[in-house]
């Protein structure tokens, strides 16, 4: 279910034109996504910290990628080039981003919307963890996450909420 569902936000991506930025690696869930978007026809922009691309971890088809120094300036460098955020299912490294950019947005270093594949209730504690967060006064600001396990629902939650901004104001 869980790659099912990664294959189709890939492919809804490509057909919305909508690119994706993600972490350059050919594995996991975003392997997938990446591959999807490629094979409908979408720009995959990837960036990866050089000692993964040591591990032959590199996704080699991508539209760019981009290798930098550390996990630090990867983080940095895919917000720069995205307008909303989603995270689906994963571990540490998924949730080290997902909580990277929440805290960000809450302190008022970015206001893009983020979204959560809810593939099978995956974030449903989270979720229900934020909002007892929420309740006990402990956030503030800018919190809201949209969720959902459909990806045309989700999407279009998130470009409902985008704000672009640049030089003219255009799609990047």
């Amino acid at each position: 279910m869980m790659h099912e569902a990664a294959c189709g936000l890939g492919k809804a991506l490509a057909a919305r034109g909508i690119g994706v930025v993600y972490g350059g690696g050919h594995v996991g869930l975003m392997g997938l996504v990446a591959d999807a978007a490629l094979s409908n026809g979408g720009e995959v922009i990837g960036v990866i910290p050089g000692f993964m691309v040591e591990k032959e971890l590199a996704h080699s088809g991508l539209t760019d990628l981009i290798v930098v120094h550390d996990m630090h300036e990867r983080k940095m460098r895919m917000h720069e080039r995205s307008d909303a955020v989603i995270a689906l299912p994963g571990g540490f490294g998924t949730m080290d981003e997902l909580f990277e950019l929440l805290t960000w947005r809450q302190l008022g270093l970015h206001a893009k919307p983020i979204g959560l594949l809810n593939v099978n209730g995956f974030y449903s504690p989270l979720l229900e963890q934020i909002a007892r967060m929420e309740r006990d006064g402990f956030l503030h600001g800018p919190t809201r996450v949209r969720a959902s396990a459909n990806v045309d629902e989700l999407l279009d939650g998130l470009m409902g909420e985008v704000v672009r901004v640049g030089p003219t104001g255009a799609d990047r």
